[in-house]
């Protein structure tokens, strides 16, 4: 797919739902007693996986689009699949079910995924799952797939070699079936805390302290009623996108606004974005708003360990950033890149660099010498990856001669409007 410069993006949108919370949102729903509804699901690649693992186990789903009905079936609910359940490309959806399948005492699971998922390391769960005294088994180098055991749990204090909001949320949903409380979590850096909100809305004793999170056992959960705010790695793009192009107007409306999920826009502001929130209110248990951003020159900035996590999703798109910034801009402690649906440093610096971008990876990040100039443009590879696929629709925008995006489909991992919704904005 070819992406033609644009001259700015224009007028107002809205996102699909929060792929991180409607993951959860199914998967607590599916366990709680009684009948839940979600409003707003963000509908993808990823979270119809999520679907389809749930209704695999027994649990029955209704509705279309983005209002669904879920029948949970309690706790320890859950029934043995027919055969390995399969969780495509979804990261978030192996490791978070494997917290919950690690409880159903008595009863033995097998997950897998595509292969791109397969290559992905599961020591993060296996360790502090076992550790908990579930029966989890893995393939060759710790990767799927995953053999799961339910067994009685102990609860356990863990410290994340590694800030991961996913395996903090592994580990917060066995903590659920310990025999006694609680299951703490100790976080180098903060991550996204939307496991621990849904889980208060649902009933559970939480307790939440600066660098650490605790979670009791539960007897049952209460049904949700829940409406999901727009994603904001989804609205990421085109926030770029009206940052860096002369004459962008944009309004977005109804995104999460969590504090755990904005590091790229405080990033964006840090360089001289401007960047207005409004209408403050909260969606779905989550701080939410409206954005507004328009055009304005950047200069470069850097951002370290305690804020990756912040913006994990979003690192890619800084780097098309600070290739149009004035001056040097460096990450580091961005590690994390390097095991996600491709290596996402290797992957970024190198088709960044093929479109004429100054960008040097290294161990932990990468160094992007800008220029307050459309890049040249040129072609590039998703590689499979609907964040460097997003990254590639950018790009073409801020070039000069547009972009060739190889692999663009990449996309509907998790988020299969996104090009038209895009060119509805783009004034070109």
């Amino acid at each position: 797919m070819r992406i033609a410069p644009g001259r700015g993006v224009r007028g107002a949108l809205a996102v699909p739902g929060d792929k991180s919370i409607s993951h959860r949102a199914l998967l607590l729903a599916a366990i709680a007693d009684g009948a839940s509804e979600v409003r707003g699901f963000g509908r993808s690649a990823d979270t119809c996986s999520t679907l389809d693992a749930l209704r695999a186990l027994g649990v029955e789903i209704a509705g279309e689009d983005d209002r669904l009905t879920v029948a949970g079936v309690g706790l320890r609910g859950l029934r043995e699949a027919d055969g390995p359940i399969d969780c495509g490309n979804a990261g978030t959806l192996v490791r978070l079910l494997s917290g919950l399948l690690a409880g159903q005492h008595g009863r033995q699971f097998e997950l897998t995924g595509d292969a791109s998922l397969r290559t992905r390391p599961m020591h993060r769960i296996v360790e502090p799952l076992r550790r908990m005294g579930a029966g989890v088994e893995a393939a060759a180098r710790e990767r799927l797939p995953l053999g799961i055991e339910g067994r009685p749990l102990r609860p356990i204090r863990y410290e994340l070699p590694v800030a991961s909001a996913q395996v903090k949320s592994a580990v917060l949903l066995a903590g659920l079936y310990a025999a006694t409380g609680p299951t703490t979590i100790v976080e180098p850096h903060p991550t996204r805390d939307h496991t621990e909100r849904m889980l208060e809305t649902a009933g559970v004793r939480v307790r939440r302290k600066p660098g650490e999170v605790s979670v009791w056992p539960a007897e049952r959960l209460e049904p949700l009623s829940l409406d999901i705010p727009g994603d904001f790695s989804s609205a990421a793009p085109f926030v770029a996108a009206a940052a860096l192009l002369p004459g962008s107007d944009l309004r977005i409306a109804g995104l999460n606004l969590n504090p755990t999920r904005l590091g790229f826009l405080n990033v964006l502001e840090r360089m001289g974005a401007r960047v207005s929130v409004f209408n403050r209110r909260p969606i779905g248990g989550e701080p939410g708003g409206d954005l507004e951003v328009t055009h304005a020159p950047l200069v470069a900035t850097s951002v370290g360990p305690s804020e990756v996590p912040l913006l994990v999703d979003e690192l890619p798109l800084f780097a098309l950033v600070a290739a149009c910034a004035r001056g040097e801009s460096v990450v580091t402690g961005a590690g994390e890149l390097r095991v996600k649906e491709t290596d996402r440093i290797e992957a970024l610096t190198t088709e960044l660099r093929a479109l004429g971008v100054r960008i040097r990876a290294t161990a932990d990040g990468f160094r992007v010498r800008g220029v307050p100039t459309r890049i040249q443009g040129g072609r590039m590879d998703a590689r499979g990856d609907h964040r460097i696929a997003m990254l590639g629709a950018v790009a073409g925008m801020v070039s000069r001669e547009g972009v060739e995006v190889g692999g663009a489909e990449a996309v509907a991992i998790s988020f299969p409007g996104f090009f038209e919704l895009l060119d509805s904005v783009t004034e070109r």
